[in-house]
């Protein structure tokens, strides 16, 4: 179920409806801030921004949800901006509510998470969604 190459990663971006952003930063030099922006502008994918911290902000004129049990709809790609170490109960939650991809941006891949879960989830790394929006 691993994706690894970057053509790949545009094809699950193309045929994805629902992206949730989990670890969105309201600071512009953030990561998860500008290339979330890319997606969000390129009007594509309805994106939803998750993070308990910014819980009820808005960023995009989006409310940021405190968890993806919030997303009100079926969630495509759960697209990750955290440390490692805190991967694994992402990845739990993005697969009890069905997702279908877990996309983990550069920094945030935990390898052992994705050996433990890849037979239960779809994941992408190895590449960025920011980089792979433009192509869309």
């Amino acid at each position: 179920m691993e994706v690894k190459h970057s053509e790949d990663a545009l094809e699950v971006l193309k045929s994805a409806k629902v992206v949730a952003v989990v670890g969105i930063s309201p600071n512009p030099e953030r990561p998860s801030y500008y290339t979330t922006e890319k997606v969000v502008r390129k009007g594509k994918h309805r994106v939803y921004l998750v993070n308990p911290k910014y819980a009820g902000q808005r960023i995009f004129d989006i409310e940021v949800l405190p968890s993806l049990r919030d997303v009100p709809e079926p969630v495509d790609i759960v697209n990750v901006y955290r440390n490692p170490t805190h991967v694994e109960p992402i990845v739990q939650e993005a697969i009890d509510i069905g997702a279908k991809v877990v996309w983990l941006q550069p920094g945030a891949e935990n390898y052992e998470v994705i050996e433990k879960y890849k037979d239960r989830i779809r994941f992408v790394y190895n590449a960025c969604i920011g980089v792979e929006a433009g192509y869309l």
